[in-house]
């Protein structure tokens, strides 16, 4: 049984058509990403799939529960806590329902009652915890007015994940989480047993989870089945040949149009066909290929290599201390990527860098012509009471790209940006509009450091992967906080990873990654250690007296030393090739089987100890 229909559903504001015949099935266990341009219309269509917009036209029939995460939540209740309590009212409905059926005696209710109560849990409290902390959600005290939008998205995330509805509806999830939240979430989403519908800019993450594709084309759905890797190359397979079928149709239309032109005036009922055809042939909606965004941030500011130097920076709030003596050399072409848990430090590092914070410690060198640009994740820069015409102008009809002057209406289209939107309001645009203008102003502005908060937030895949090239082929250096690791993984060549002993660099994110991997297992051998310290030693030198050791167990416990101390060495090398740079550069296929025989390695050098431990105690307790 589906869990949701639509058919042929239309929505328009004032003359602008975003949806024009939008339908889509979802059943149980369904998997779908929802993709289109930046203004297609998909945050309209999520909204509308979960009622809390109304359609123009077209049927929606529900049968189950559904929950929508929107990209502009907003919260009941005073505080967070409010918010947490209000997330966990359906489970006490739930409950109460249970209840008053085994009181009425209704056994049909309180067994589908119970059935979906041992589906969700029957105390969901401490998950909340759990999802709340995950998410990185402020302290339950915290006053809901004074959130800012990061966090309130994290907890809107935790209350839409904890309402374990039939359908998931997700509306760019992964905006405001670190790279490891992002980790997580996936994780939680691959196991989820309703059904996902979402949109997202993350590859990584459509990737993993969705097992359906539905494209917003043009006002009208396509659904492809598979991976988001299958979709890619479906639609470029279904492209080619709408492609082929449209020159096809602009052929044929021109040879019946030569011969109407050359035919004769008296018309026969045949040629009276041709001519009925020809017509219809002018009617047919034609091939409409999807425009790309052009961006090229090269400016050719010759700077020699240094671009900017940080020496012994430091940097603190409220005696917490994010960075110290921290040291840097940024040059031309370097794309580094800032990896860190929210509230590390990584935006008020790009914010020293921009000159935006005043240095307090340490010392900042930049290049004779150094001059940086920036875009942060409040998208500021833009002033919200201007048309788009003169957010991009700057109240001027034409602009200066590179040694160029084009008109603003012809640089505007190169932003996608088309003639109707012109007059329209900075204010009005969508987050993804705003991005694309922003980087038009960035184009203007020329740079040889580019500093860059969060850019993949509200951009559709079409447009990444744009910024991405222009970013690859930039003459000038890149600094980027990003939680999107596809991002990450094509375009930096350097990673500053925040970690607890400060600020380390690495060659890649799989690098830090593994780092961050082998950090936690070494705090999981530790807690292991302390527990089996910890255990009461009566029980085992009782059972230790009971039991002497066989010849066999002296001569293990005799190698055992040996064993350990090759055990370990193997471990020690394998880490050593773990953390060189030139494993992820020229062994990057093997990474993963490496990772995978160190974790083997810590698994049997735990049981080794253990062993160990075990056959030494008794031999101690049958001695003595």
């Amino acid at each position: 049984m589906a869990l949701l229909t639509t058919v042929d559903i239309e929505k328009a504001f004032g003359d602008k058509v975003v949806l024009r015949g939008c339908g889509m099935t979802i059943e149980p266990g369904d998997r779908i990403g929802l993709v289109g341009i930046n203004g297609s219309g998909k945050s309209t269509f999520l909204r509308i799939l979960a009622k809390s917009m109304t359609p123009d036209g077209g049927k929606i029939e529900h049968k189950g529960s559904f929950t929508l995460l929107d990209q502009d939540p907003t919260l009941p209740g005073p505080t967070v806590n409010d918010a947490a309590e209000d997330a966990l009212r359906w489970h006490t409905e739930l409950l109460d329902t249970y209840r008053q059926a085994l009181e009425d005696e209704d056994m049909d209710l309180a067994g589908r009652t119970q059935a979906r109560l041992d589906d969700v849990g029957w105390e969901i409290r401490h998950r909340l915890e759990a999802l709340m902390d995950q998410v990185d959600a402020p302290p339950m005290d915290a006053t809901v007015a004074t959130l800012s939008g990061g966090e309130v998205r994290r907890v809107a995330l935790a209350r839409a994940l904890l309402s374990s509805p039939d359908l998931l509806i997700l509306d760019e999830p992964t905006n405001h989480l670190d790279a490891h939240t992002v980790e997580w979430l996936q994780g939680f989403l691959e196991s989820y047993r309703g059904a996902v519908l979402l949109v997202t800019h993350d590859r990584y993450l459509l990737e993993a989870v969705a097992n359906r594709i539905v494209e917003i084309e043009n006002g009208r759905t396509v659904s492809y089945e598979g991976s988001y890797t299958d979709y890619l190359l479906e639609r470029a397979e279904r492209m080619s040949r709408a492609k082929a079928a449209h020159h096809r149709h602009i052929r044929l239309m021109a040879n019946e149009a030569a011969w109407a032109s050359r035919s004769p005036a008296a018309r026969t009922g045949k040629q009276k066909a041709r001519l009925n055809r020809l017509n219809q042939l002018k009617q047919t909606e034609g091939f409409k290929e999807n425009r790309v965004m052009q961006l090229d941030l090269r400016t050719g500011i010759k700077t020699g290599r240094a671009v900017l130097e940080l020496h012994g920076v430091s940097k603190q709030y409220d005696q917490r201390v994010l960075f110290d003596g921290f040291n840097l050399n940024i040059m031309a072409g370097d794309r580094i990527g800032i990896l860190g848990p929210n509230g590390c430090g990584k935006s008020t590092l790009l914010s020293l860098m921009s000159g935006e914070l005043e240095l307090e410690h340490g010392e900042l060198r930049k290049a004779p012509r150094f001059r940086v640009a920036v875009l942060n994740q409040r998208r500021e820069g833009l002033t919200l009471s201007d048309t788009v015409y003169e957010a991009a102008g700057a109240g001027n009809d034409h602009v200066m790209v590179g040694n160029q002057t084009i008109h603003v209406a012809s640089f505007l289209r190169r932003f996608l940006f088309s003639r109707q939107s012109f007059d329209q309001r900075v204010s009005t645009l969508s987050g993804g509009e705003r991005a694309r203008l922003l980087m038009a102003r960035l184009l203007l502005q020329g740079c040889n450091l580019l500093l860059l908060d969060e850019p993949t937030n509200d951009l559709d895949l079409q447009t990444l992967r744009v910024l991405e090239e222009a970013l690859l082929s930039f003459d000038g250096a890149m600094v980027v906080v990003t939680h999107d690791r596809a991002f990450m993984d094509r375009v930096c060549s350097r990673i500053l990873n925040f970690e607890e002993e400060g600020i380390v660099e690495y060659a890649d994110r799989l690098q830090a990654l593994a780092a961050e991997q082998r950090r936690q297992r070494q705090k999981d051998d530790a807690v292991r250690v302390q527990k089996t310290a910890a255990k009461p030693q009566k029980e085992s030198r009782v059972r230790s007296k009971s039991k002497r050791l066989t010849f066999n167990e002296k001569r293990e416990l005799g190698a055992l030393p040996q064993i350990i101390e090759e055990l370990e060495l193997q471990k020690a090398e394998l880490e050593e090739v773990l953390a060189a740079p030139e494993t992820y550069r020229d062994r990057a296929d093997e990474v993963g089987i490496l990772a995978k025989q160190l974790e083997e390695l810590d698994e049997k050098v735990v049981e080794s100890y253990d062993r160990w431990e075990s056959l030494s105690l008794r031999d101690e307790e049958v001695d003595g």
